[in-house]
């Protein structure tokens, strides 16, 4: 029923129009006169123009969307250049112009919709740029260009969709953080070396006594074939500060400020010459292994650039059913909004693999540092864990106030 009204509603307005032509023609032949005749012609030139914009399709323009980079982060200005083509030139008086994204792009800008009224006339190309001042992280698709145009009365009003796909990612923000390898005594008189030992297994520098918990692949079985006993090789030893971050993505009002800072904290490690690996907990768990390099570091930031805080239970919770694999030589970061008992306990299994374990609790601009979450830094370190408030815009001293604790 919807979709008759729609079809017959042009075709009212067509008859509408005819007969306004027709009832200044008879007003003209019954009334005449100069007045009457006057009004008649000065009449027809509108009425005509309306025929024509009836019978005029929009669907001639043509569309490109154009923006001017290709990669944005949060907090960056996004400027876009649209441009209309067409191949016949036909005078129209205005048209309104809406680009057609998600809502997410104007998060955080005045502007709701881009949406702008421009004047053709006859050109056969317009250019129009709009700007969006402040861009939010995250994955924002553009699907089509919606004109819309009419006569001089508004009698008849046109609208086409044209379909113009594209998408934009805006990457996270990071902030300048000074990273130092964790060297930090806690109250309890327990020490977090600089550096992390590794056995570099492919280079035997020598033979020792065999030790209980010694791997079977390490026995030398040639002493023990020369000897009859159990041989062990000793491997050269090697510095490692690989990292492991852990980003908890239960919704909260600093998932924002979560976000910059682990990206921050990650390219801070790289920069570093150190490796750095990312376990994303929320509805859909994601892991990224430990490693280096600037393609690492883009395959971080791209999945930082559309992760959303759609975590359903606490990490607490979640940690207690999922182990991390990780090299015991690796110290964790857990990037958290909300810190409790249960969380730490369940922190607490992975101090004994001999890692440092730091827990950052980001918090939002304004927000403050309760008397529970003291207590609750006093019972993390009892257990081996530093706990770290950080505050939003004030990250960069992150790792310094560790290093000094």
């Amino acid at each position: 029923m919807k979709n008759k009204l729609q079809i017959l509603k042009p075709i009212g307005k067509l008859l509408l129009l005819l007969l306004l032509i027709a009832i200044t023609f008879t007003y003209a032949m019954f009334q005449g006169g100069f007045v009457s005749w006057f009004l008649f012609y000065s009449f027809i030139p509108f009425a005509l123009y309306s025929l024509l914009v009836f019978f005029y399709p929009l669907s001639d323009f043509y569309v490109e969307r154009r923006f001017e980079s290709l990669e944005y982060k949060a907090g960056d200005e996004l400027k876009v250049t649209l441009t209309l083509r067409r191949r016949v030139p036909f005078p129209l008086f205005y048209m309104v112009l809406e680009d057609v994204v998600t809502e997410s792009l104007f998060r955080q800008s005045a502007f709701q919709k881009a949406k702008s009224m421009i004047y053709p006339g006859f050109r056969r190309e317009v250019k129009l740029s709009y700007y969006i001042d402040e861009l939010p992280r995250g994955e924002h698709l553009y699907s089509a260009v919606r004109l819309k145009t009419g006569d001089f009365f508004g009698v008849f009003e046109k609208e086409a969709v044209i379909e113009c796909k594209d998408q934009l990612l805006v990457y996270p923000s990071f902030v300048e953080v000074q990273y130092r390898p964790l060297e930090n005594r806690y109250d309890q008189g327990m020490t977090s070396s600089n550096v992390k030992i590794q056995k570099d297994t492919t280079m035997a520098t020598g033979v020792r006594s065999y030790q209980p918990g010694d791997r079977f692949s390490w026995i030398h079985w040639k002493s023990f074939a020369r000897t009859n006993e159990l041989m062990t090789k000793e491997f050269e030893e090697r510095q490692s500060h690989d990292v492991l971050i852990v980003l908890d993505r239960e919704y909260s009002a600093a998932f924002e400020p979560m976000v910059t800072f682990t990206a921050s904290v990650i390219r801070s490690i790289i920069k570093k010459g150190a490796q750095v690996g990312l376990v994303s907990i929320g509805e859909d768990h994601q892991s990224f292994p430990i490693r280096g390099g600037e393609e690492h570091q883009g395959q971080l930031f791209y999945h930082l650039a559309k992760v959303q805080p759609d975590s359903r239970f606490a990490l607490g919770k979640v940690l207690q059913g999922e182990g991390l694999n990780y090299s015991q030589s690796a110290a964790v970061f857990f990037v958290t909004a909300e810190v409790s008992k249960k969380m730490i306990m369940s922190v607490n299994n992975y101090t004994k693999r001999s890692s440092s374990v730091v827990i950052f609790l980001v918090k939002a601009r304004g927000e403050s540092y309760t008397d529970e979450e003291k207590a609750l830094k006093a019972y993390a370190a009892s257990r081996g864990i530093w706990l770290k408030a950080c505050y939003d815009g004030d990250f960069s001293s992150a790792f310094a106030e560790v290093k000094r604790a």
